[in-house]
């Protein structure tokens, strides 16, 4: 056992102490003996307890941003030692108590997404005379990955299937215009749209003939996520990213359970994920976004909607920010590529903080000056969104807690709608 690892108690220093000042009394021969017999028993007393307990950890490997899990570490050793624990913090992971005697239940909360590694659990045992403390080495560091905000997007997912349970024909899905699927070539009859004649057949064959399309029992939709600059702003104890993954995330489950395809694209100046729409693929779409985090950069816009292409009709959800004038306007002149073909959802998080900041009456000079910079943000806010509306896209706009209630219910009523 390397000596380094053992350290005297507060007992034992209490204990020498005394003999320090029993010096003054006895004979000096008398003390040194009985401060060599207080290191020996602590020398005894660290060597009985040098072999290391079992640590025992229990943590969930998947948790969510924001919501708070239980973590229990439990030591077992051969002997009645006492053994002290402590689980290191990191940033990413705030735990609300480090520290504990044989065992201890703590609370974690999860405050970063991405992958994080919490150190190993550090211990000590306290031999069986309390005159010595051994330091074992740390157990293994345990590999944990933060998701988005999965426990409310669960939720919504058990109400719309409650709301779907109790209104089974509130979702039907009605042919969506002619459909977008060619099946095959017939003759015109009057109930058709004059739209379905296929010249060039009725041009060769000398009579009307038709197109047919096959209905669509199915719908597209696709996330697109900006990871720009403009995404790192804080919103209380998240970020615009944050608040945005939290709602790609439920829409991700809400098509898995409406048996749409759902697909995601992650951009700033340049793609960096992409998940082409795929059944059952809200699994997937959250595995490959549920790391990502904010660039300082410009985003593209104009490239990420060349990646969407001419795909099939679907609803695409744009989520980023409107408080920056520029970006806006690279927004607005890139939205009529999409809005030819599909419907466009424009999806940004409001800040409560700015809200408050041109509402509340000011006191001071510098709150007044506040005031009026939140107010110039929240005008600029305002007109953007006007502008992405003129130019054929949907906005909403929502404090973060509820952004992903309200895409849900953009979603369903497109749905209703036979819009996508």
């Amino acid at each position: 056992m390397p000596l380094l690892a053992a350290a005297p108690t507060v007992r034992t220093a209490a204990i020498l102490a005394a003999i320090a000042l029993a010096a003054l009394l006895v004979p000096v021969w008398l003390t040194v003996a009985a401060v060599i017999a207080v290191l020996a028993a602590a020398g005894a007393d660290a060597w009985a307890v040098r072999e290391p307990p079992a640590v025992d950890r229990a943590l969930s490997p998947v948790l969510s941003r924001g919501v708070t899990t239980s973590l229990e570490i439990t030591a077992t050793a051969r002997d009645r030692r006492r053994v002290l624990l402590r689980q290191p913090a990191i940033p990413a992971l705030e735990l609300e108590r480090e520290t504990g005697v044989e065992e201890f239940a703590g609370r974690l909360l999860p405050r970063r997404r991405g992958r994080h590694t919490l150190p190993g659990v550090a211990s000590a045992s306290v031999g069986p005379l309390g005159l010595a403390r051994v330091n074992h080495p740390p157990g293994d560091a345990f590999a944990v990955r933060v998701y988005p905000d999965l426990v409310t997007a669960h939720a919504l997912i058990a109400r719309l299937r409650r709301e779907l349970a109790g209104h089974p024909g509130k979702l039907a899905r009605g042919p969506l215009g002619l459909g977008t699927d060619f099946e095959s070539i017939r003759e015109y009859t009057p109930d058709d749209d004059i739209r379905q004649l296929n010249w060039r057949a009725t041009a060769r064959l000398g009579r009307p003939m038709s197109n047919q399309y096959r209905v669509e029992r199915d719908r597209d939709l696709v996330c697109l996520v900006d990871t720009g600059r403009l995404m790192s702003a804080p919103i209380g104890s998240r970020t615009m990213l944050d608040a945005s993954l939290d709602a790609v995330t439920m829409l991700a489950l809400a098509a898995d359970e409406l048996g749409d395809r759902c697909g995601a694209i992650a951009f700033d100046e340049t793609i960096r994920r992409v998940v082409a729409p795929a059944h059952l693929s809200g699994r997937q779409v959250i595995e490959s976004l549920f790391d990502l985090e904010a660039a300082p950069v410009d985003s593209d816009f104009e490239r990420a909607f060349q990646r969407v292409g001419r795909s099939r009709r679907a609803l695409v959800s744009v989520f980023t920010d409107l408080v920056d004038e520029a970006a806006a306007r690279s927004l607005v002149e890139a939205i009529p590529m999409l809005a030819r073909r599909h419907v466009v959802l424009v999806v940004s998080a409001s800040d409560p903080a700015l809200e408050r900041a041109a509402l509340a009456p000011p006191s001071t000079m510098l709150e007044a000056a506040s005031g009026l910079v939140a107010l110039d943000v929240l005008e600029a806010r305002a007109a953007a969104a006007a502008k992405l509306t003129r130019a054929g896209a949907l906005v909403i706009e929502a404090r973060a807690g509820k952004l992903a209630d309200r895409c849900l219910r953009a979603y369903l009523e497109a749905k209703a709608r036979a819009r996508l």
